[in-house]
């Protein structure tokens, strides 16, 4: 007799059944240094000024001119360089799967290296690409012999460089990822410098590609408002070559980006310096919390160019499942990374959160440590 359960699932593929569903972690209660998330909430008096603006928006139509508005206001926001395209995505993730859908021709391989974000080689695989991952080197860098050799055999349509890096939060060198992008544009292929954490980085990219746009006319760039304070609104962005972008957002669904979120972040970019300000508590944040994490015995963090940091534990293979598992019982909510790659064991990654936040992580794991 046929299993009801099987047949249910007939249709559905095996790769897809073997895979395990992105967990969020319960954070009811807790603090919450798990998702990069910006701490900060609006002012009281922003808050309401939005809620009005939101009131007012026509819910009954289908997203229009605003969503247009919205893409003049990042061109503007970000000083989009001459002869570079902007799109729009339901958050980063949307675009790179937007990037693997447009890249999906037989034999198409993805790049990345690792530990990275897990959504490049997800959605590769999803679309039907072949993934290919190259360790860093045990000090969080690219190992640029490796990743030049892999590119080298494989030619990968795509090749993601997060800058800086997730869950790493460093930025690599720039003189080694300038030469990457002049090995892939060689034979075509596309690179895309990952931005996600820029509001918290002392580099970003565009301003190479301002600098050089010939040795980058290979580049897509991307970047998330997640960072920048509206992670609750799902709001990403590209921009590249015109002619590239424009064949990319052919794939893109129609009113991917509701007016809501459309209007929340039209609102936000009206009140850059909030935002600002916020991140530059959050790096002075960084910091101290860096300091403060050197003087603990048993752990060595390292350093950081995002909004949150590696803190990786001596002593026995368990040692970070442990500390995790004082700091949940100390109402701290952080990722345990330590089973992500090899060369995260007895890892932990921590969000930079706000200076209260901050200080109940630093008596927690000062808990777990004793």
């Amino acid at each position: 007799m046929t299993n009801p359960t099987n047949l249910a699932l007939r249709f559905i593929r095996p790769d897809v059944q073997a895979m395990h569903a992105y967990v969020v972690q319960h954070s009811a209660g807790m603090v919450k240094l798990d998702a990069m998330e910006n701490p900060f909430t609006l002012p009281p008096e922003l808050q309401a000024q939005l809620g009005a603006r939101l009131g007012a928006v026509d819910i009954n139509r289908y997203p229009g001119t605003r969503i247009d508005d919205l893409k003049h206001a990042l061109a503007r926001y970000v000083d989009l360089p001459a002869g570079l395209g902007l799109m729009l995505g339901n958050g980063s993730d949307e675009l790179i799967s937007l990037l693997s859908m447009a890249c999906a021709v037989p034999n198409a391989k993805v790049l990345a290296p690792e530990p990275g974000f897990v959504m490049y080689g997800m959605s590769a695989q999803l679309q039907g690409l072949q993934y290919i991952g190259v360790p860093l080197t045990a000090d969080f860098e690219l190992d640029e012999v490796a990743m030049a050799e892999a590119i080298a055999q494989s030619e990968p349509a795509i090749v993601y460089i997060a800058y800086p890096n997730n869950p790493t939060a460093n930025l690599w060198n720039a003189d080694t990822i300038r030469r990457l992008i002049t090995q892939v544009s060689a034979y075509g292929g596309w690179v895309v410098m990952d931005e996600a954490y820029q509001p918290f980085s002392s580099r970003s990219w565009l301003d190479e590609i301002r600098r050089d746009p010939n040795a980058n006319a290979q580049v897509l760039l991307m970047r998330t408002l997640s960072k920048f304070g509206l992670a609750g609104i799902r709001l990403g962005y590209m921009v590249g070559p015109t002619a590239l972008v424009h064949e990319v957002d052919k794939l893109r669904p129609p009113y991917n980006v509701s007016v809501l979120n459309a209007e929340c972040a039209l609102f936000a970019l009206e009140h850059t310096e909030v935002f600002a300000q916020q991140a530059a508590t959050i790096r002075a944040e960084r910091e101290k919390l860096f300091n403060a994490l050197q003087q603990l015995p048993g752990v060595t963090p390292y350093a950081s160019e995002a909004n949150m940091m590696v803190l990786r534990f001596t002593g026995d293979a368990d040692a970070a499942h442990r500390a995790f598992e004082v700091l949940k019982a100390h109402k701290v909510l952080v990722k345990n990374v330590s089973k992500m790659h090899p060369l995260l064991a007895n890892c932990l990654r921590l969000t930079v959160g706000t200076p209260d936040e901050n200080a109940q992580l630093l008596a927690a794991l000062t808990s777990a440590l004793s």
